[in-house]
């Protein structure tokens, strides 16, 4: 049985084209008698297509009693050539190795994202004893292990910060792309990068209990329970194959005519059967892909269909990603105005490696004619900001414990609460010593969030946000899209376990992400998209659809073509079963022989095709 599953999967989809050409040029060359061949050239067709599918029935039945449609196609090949009709087997087992290698073309490549996280696994720690420090594999640490982390570098294992100050990219956990800063006490996971200030921690969980490697195990169970769907033609395949015998033995007693049993073996061969579904799905996958979307499953769409809810990462995919400034105060109006006060902020940032620096000196750029004053004694004071002379003045930059000076009692001013409340990072400056205002930075929505949700929600599907920004951020982006439901703060654990919640109450549930975190939640979705243009490879490794061009406001019309590849097929189903029913009564009265019922069926075959091609171009307008 090994042999013949090894020479089903020989040669691959290259073979299976190269077979498929030569069967239809036998084909022609049979029923128009182009050639004078020994033998009839419908035989090459049967024995290139029709013998891998009697293979496949009997591997199927032997070792797992499997009843697949390929078996009422066998039984009427063999039938078709006991009795001479060489053409009509060959035609059969021609639409259905088509239909085989439609199928093929809609299944995606194997996938290697689990591997890509893996791959983010730390390989060393430098761990310090009383002997000295040394570099030892990052599996040999142990719980308790003092260990050093210097700037640049990916922490090794779980742990607690003793010494030092800094700020951690957490992205790869949270999906968050603002650095978080961090100081003794405060907890560091594997896999996040450690930017600027080195620091000494203290190893809470090491190898397999690590952050980095949960997340693993999780993209890999999720994988493992997702379950396939079953083509309908197999789905019904028992039921296809007991009608046709008993249809078939009944007219073979009553008439005693075996062509006409054959006939009816030969017209309720599934073969518009087949083509119904992958059809419709390859030229729906065709319309997705001018709207930008990578179809990497084969049944995503068909999935989609079924959606009723779907989940939306926030950074990255309703917003841009990156934070800018959105709001500029000066608490002392009168000695430092707002355009001052920023000129100071992007002076002093100039050279700062911090992502927010970075944000605040783009900004200006892009909101300010003016040449950024250049700065000198500039110093970056890792997990609390710089300092640098600016024009003349001494510029603190950071957060609020850095610029308070010798207010250490004050209390952060309202206004800038104001800003905290709607999830707004700050940056706090003092010039010459007094607090001079703060400028507020935050991540802007995408400009097609709001019509995107819209219709969503026209499309009757309910959007909810899940994101591991912290809440005050959350329900203002959430308020914002008039999104009814907000989980804030998620951990990749948290995002997978409310979809598993959801699907186990029967909702299917699509996530939409970017970020490395929303891995497992992409996996374990009933269908997960992610944005191909932005975001991580991991992401679209593990995601059943990319979104290349980023450009959201394209999912509707991926919900509603979809739904729309569904009636489709079942249109083509029910098409495809009347023709049958239709060809089994002309067979059993003997108006059709197996030859014209095979051509009735290429009819049939032709027909479902072209109504699969009108998806190529399907577009509804959008509800408004």
């Amino acid at each position: 049985m090994k042999f013949l599953e090894d020479l089903l999967e020989w040669g691959g989809t290259k073979k299976d084209i190269a077979c498929l050409i030569v069967s239809a040029i036998a084909l022609i060359i049979s029923i128009f008698d182009l050639l004078p061949l020994p033998f009839d050239a419908a035989w090459i067709a049967i024995v290139l297509c029709g013998i891998p599918i009697i293979l496949e029935a009997i591997i199927g039945l032997v070792t797992a009693f499997d009843i697949k449609a390929d078996v009422l196609v066998s039984l009427a090949l063999i039938a078709s050539v006991i009795i001479g009709e060489d053409f009509a087997a060959g035609e059969v087992a021609f639409i259905m190795q088509l239909g085989a290698l439609l199928e093929d073309l809609t299944v995606a490549k194997a996938r290697a994202g689990i591997e890509k996280l893996v791959h983010l696994t730390p390989r060393t720690a430098r761990i310090y004893t009383q002997s000295g420090e040394k570099i030892i594999p990052a599996e040999q640490v142990k719980v308790g292990d003092r260990l050093r982390v210097l700037p640049g570098e990916t922490i090794p294992v779980d742990g607690v910060i003793t010494a030092g100050q800094t700020a951690i990219n957490e992205a790869v956990m949270t999906g968050e792309s603002l650095p978080v800063d961090k100081s003794v006490g405060d907890t560091v996971s594997s896999g996040t990068v450690n930017q600027f200030g080195s620091f000494d921690m203290e190893a809470t969980k090491v190898g397999e209990d690590s952050s980095l490697q949960r997340m693993i195990r999780l993209v890999q169970s999720a994988d493992a329970g997702k379950a396939k769907i079953v083509s309908l033609a197999d789905r019904w395949a028992t039921w296809i194959v007991v009608t046709a015998l008993t249809a078939a033995i009944l007219t073979w007693l009553f008439t005693k005519e075996p062509i006409r049993a054959v006939t009816i073996l030969v017209v309720f061969c599934p073969c518009a059967l087949v083509l119904a579904t992958p059809t419709a799905i390859m030229a729906a996958i065709g319309n997705a892909t001018k709207h930008g979307f990578l179809v990497r499953e084969g049944d995503a769409l068909e999935r989609l269909a079924a959606v009723r809810r779907v989940t939306f990462d926030k950074t990255g995919t309703l917003t841009h990603g990156r934070p800018q400034v959105v709001a500029i105060t000066s608490l002392l109006p009168q000695a430092v105005s707002k355009e001052e006060l920023f000129a100071y902020a992007a002076g002093a940032e100039q050279r700062s490696e911090h992502p927010l620096g970075k944000a605040v000196v783009r900004s200006f750029q892009e909101s300010s004619k003016a040449v950024i004053p250049s700065a000198t004694d500039f110093q970056m004071l890792p997990g609390r900001g710089v300092k640098a002379t600016v024009l003349g003045h001494e510029i603190l930059a950071g957060n609020w414990a850095l610029v308070q000076g010798d207010s250490a009692n004050a209390s952060i001013p309202s206004s800038a609460e104001t800003y905290l409340q709607q999830g707004c990072t700050l940056i706090y400056l003092a010039v010459d010593g007094k607090i001079a205002g703060f400028l507020a930075l935050a991540d802007t929505l995408r400009d097609d969030a709001p019509e995107t949700i819209r219709q969503v929600k026209a499309a009757g599907v309910t959007p909810v946000l899940l994101t591991g920004d912290h809440n005050q951020a959350a329900q203002h982006i959430a308020n914002q899209l008039a999104i009814p439901e907000v989980l804030s703060s998620c951990l990749p654990e948290d995002k997978l376990q409310y979809i598993e919640n959801c699907q186990n109450s029967g909702i299917q549930v699509c996530m939409i992400g970017d970020g490395i975190n929303d891995a497992p939640a992409l996996k374990k979705a009933y269908v997960g998209i992610a944005m191909g243009g932005i975001g991580s490879d991991i992401a679209v490794e593990a995601a059943d659809i990319a979104l290349v061009n980023d450009k959201i406001a394209e999912f509707p019309h991926l919900i509603r073509l979809a739904r729309r590849m569904m009636g489709t097929i079942r249109l083509n189903l029910s098409f495809s079963m009347l023709l049958n029913f239709a060809a089994i009564v002309l067979a059993i009265t003997g108006i059709l022989n197996p030859v014209v019922g095979a051509l009735v069926h290429n009819a049939g075959s032709v027909l479902v095709i072209v109504n699969s091609a009108f998806l190529l171009t399907w577009k509804q307008k959008a509800k408004t």
